[in-house]
């Protein structure tokens, strides 16, 4: 595929062209964990093991990579791994600033187990653009979730672009929430992208993976290096999984989106409410920013309701709502972050960030519309029965 092909159509091809030995349109699953060398030291066609190499992991990274609008990619066997390895090419005594409000098993990776190693973590809201200029001496990355998880906070990348430049430092940006579809960070100046590929590239809740892609080639080799050396690479199966999913990224991404919105205003409106975080809404703090560096809002949505025991009984009125943690697929989940996805998190930090106990975090997923607001009808009942 062409890189000048519009997103809908790489979406569908790219990563991959008909092989020339059997015409298959789709990559095989290449379930081998080793190849046959015509010498010691000589693979036959440059692959070695599959830890190192394997076509079908191959044919995801590339196709992620294109989306992306990324130099190169590499996919891990979850999105925890992708963020470790990015963080092994770092040094001990270097600086990482990152937004406080952030995916709770990111902070525990970061506060519990990198920072003991030597990093040094800084947590700021980033969503403030006060809190982007005059970083800390020594920073070296500026780690970001936009939007974040779960406040739907939204951060102007390239104001933190432009402040990680002055201070000599790289960006990153985990894309779980907007996908490519929506946002892609490398093109507004950013070094590396994050992806939880389980969620919404997956798509269907039946892939657990992680990616990272690189802006430019520079650090190439020294990722591939740590991927290699921890051997924190996905399956070929998985692989595979993944870059199906991929394959109509686009097409369920609008429906999410369109979803979401009108979701979204819905619970605005709800008395039962007492805030709604969705970056669609205008009275989003950093709505207009949304508007000019994504396609579309999304498909995550977080409201507030009085206490943990009004949620907990909204929860019990759910039908179509799931009670369970990830996100992005064609079916929708409902959560409380307080005590699931955010849990390694104390109470005082949550209710810092602005974790309210009586939070709710919906994942919308691809079906009728008009059922999920029944369905978020009856779960209001209950609270008041």
């Amino acid at each position: 595929m062409e890189q000048a092909d519009r997103f809908d159509t790489r979406a569908v091809h790219a990563g991959w062209t008909p092989e020339q030995r059997t015409g298959a349109v789709m990559p095989p699953i290449y379930m081998t964990s080793t190849y046959v060398q015509d010498a010691p030291g000589r693979p036959r066609a440059g692959y070695e093991y599959s830890r190192t190499q394997n076509p079908t992991r191959f044919a995801l990274q590339d196709a992620l990579a294109s989306l992306e609008g990324a130099a190169c990619g590499f996919t891990f066997a979850s999105g925890m791994a992708a963020i470790h390895t990015l963080l092994l090419t770092f040094q001990p005594g270097d600086r990482i600033v990152a937004g406080n409000d952030l995916y709770g098993g990111s902070h525990r990776l970061f506060h519990r187990i990198q920072a003991r190693w030597g990093l040094r973590f800084e947590y700021r809201d980033l969503t403030r653009a006060e809190n982007l200029r005059k970083l800390p001496p020594g920073t070296r990355l500026l780690y970001l979730e936009t939007p974040s998880n779960p406040l739907l906070g939204i951060i102007d990348l390239r104001l933190a672009v432009d402040a990680a430049r002055a201070a000599g430092a790289e960006v990153c940006v985990d894309n779980t929430f907007a996908t490519p579809a929506l946002q892609r960070p490398l093109e507004l100046g950013a070094d590396y992208v994050i992806h939880s590929t389980t969620k919404y590239i997956g798509g269907h809740s039946d892939v657990v993976g992680g990616a990272l892609l690189l802006r430019d080639g520079a650090r190439k080799d020294e990722v591939w290096f740590h991927q290699n050396a921890v051997g924190a690479v996905n399956s070929p199966f998985d692989a595979f999984l993944t870059l199906r999913g991929l394959r109509t990224l686009h097409l369920r991404m609008q429906r999410h989106s369109s979803s979401a919105q009108l979701l979204a205003e819905y619970l605005l409106a709800h008395p039962r409410v007492r805030r709604t975080y969705y970056p669609g809404l205008p009275d989003h703090p950093n709505h207009a920013v949304a508007r000019a560096q994504m396609q579309g809002f999304g498909g995550m949505i977080s409201f507030e309701l009085e206490s943990e025991a009004a949620a907990r009984r909204f929860l019990e009125g759910l039908r179509i709502f799931a009670l369970a943690e990830s996100l992005g697929g064609v079916e929708s989940l409902v959560e409380l972050p307080a005590p699931m996805t955010h849990a390694s998190l104390s109470a005082e930090q949550r209710a810092a960030i602005g974790i309210a106990d009586g939070l709710v975090r919906l994942s919308v997923g691809i079906e009728d519309p008009a059922d999920l607001r029944a369905d978020l009808e009856r779960g209001f009942a209950r609270i008041g029965a």
